[in-house]
């Protein structure tokens, strides 16, 4: 007599260093997926996080070290591969939402070579003096994915968060993750260096505190954090001085400007004797 068939659930696993790890702690939560089914993904625990800010870490150097007009093609790439499969996303977020967020990203793809001649320039120096100021990166970026928006939203707070060569830990949408776990897998099959981003899907409310406290992250930014929160997140960031952007209502729902890729740049100024 044959033995009955044990159902295998399929769960959604994270993003961290280029692999598509399962929660080292073996949990996971049902969201709802296309067409009403319960589909199930990976609840990201606190080691979690601390893999993925090592990865982070890992990868910032090497991609805050490409040219600019290298991390703008390899964002642009991404953008391609985001329209190959907008009927997929379609599915999450309907095609107007899609659409939108592949426009957003090309736009922030275009200001990669572009940001530093606009951020940065030379100094008037009353002296023999060439003096000039160009924006960094800030380092590894953590980012609360705003909650209201799966996809056009996620877009809106990563891209630029790449554009300007940092490195980013991202909290996926609580309810709303699979739009993220997608990018996922187009960020994995891009061109993009292993390590760059970071996706964990769970409970914003568990991991944002470990998030604002971790020492080697270099900025936060609290965009998917409830407001009532905000405050205790702010003070968890302060202790390693941590650049926290919090954002004025739904920001990333307006025209995108340079206040985004302002948030997380250090600007560097240096100076160079040029003779008598």
């Amino acid at each position: 007599m044959s033995e009955p068939r044990v159902a295998v659930r399929k769960t959604y696993k994270l993003y961290i260093g280029g692999a598509f790890p399962r929660s080292e702690s073996g949990r996971s939560y049902p969201v709802s997926g296309p067409g009403g089914e319960v589909v199930h993904v990976a609840q990201a625990s606190r080691k979690d996080l601390r893999d993925a800010v090592v990865a982070a870490r890992s990868a910032s150097v090497k991609w805050s070290a490409m040219t600019a007009y290298n991390r703008g093609q390899i964002l642009y790439r991404i953008a391609e591969m985001l329209e190959g499969r907008r009927e997929q996303f379609a599915g999450y977020a309907g095609v107007a939402e899609v659409d939108a967020a592949i426009d957003r990203w090309v736009h922030y793809a275009g200001w990669a070579d572009k940001y530093s001649q606009v951020a940065g320039g030379t100094n008037p120096v009353s002296g023999p003096y060439f003096t000039f100021s160009l924006p960094e990166p800030t380092g590894v970026v953590g980012v609360l994915a705003p909650q209201q928006s799966s996809l056009l939203g996620l877009v809106s707070v990563l891209a630029p968060v790449l554009t300007t060569g940092n490195t980013a830990v991202v909290v996926a949408a609580q309810n709303r993750p699979l739009p993220a776990v997608t990018l996922a897998e187009v960020l994995g099959t891009s061109d993009l260096p292993g390590g760059v981003v970071n996706l964990l899907t769970g409970f914003t409310a568990e991991l944002a505190p470990w998030l604002a406290a971790h020492r080697d992250v270099n900025a936060l930014d609290l965009t998917g954090a409830a407001p009532g929160v905000r405050a205790s997140l702010q003070a968890a960031a302060a202790d390693n001085v941590k650049r926290v952007y919090v954002p004025s209502d739904d920001d990333w729902t307006a025209a995108p400007g340079l206040s985004r890729l302002n948030a997380f740049v250090e600007t560097k100024t240096v100076w160079h004797p040029i003779g008598v």
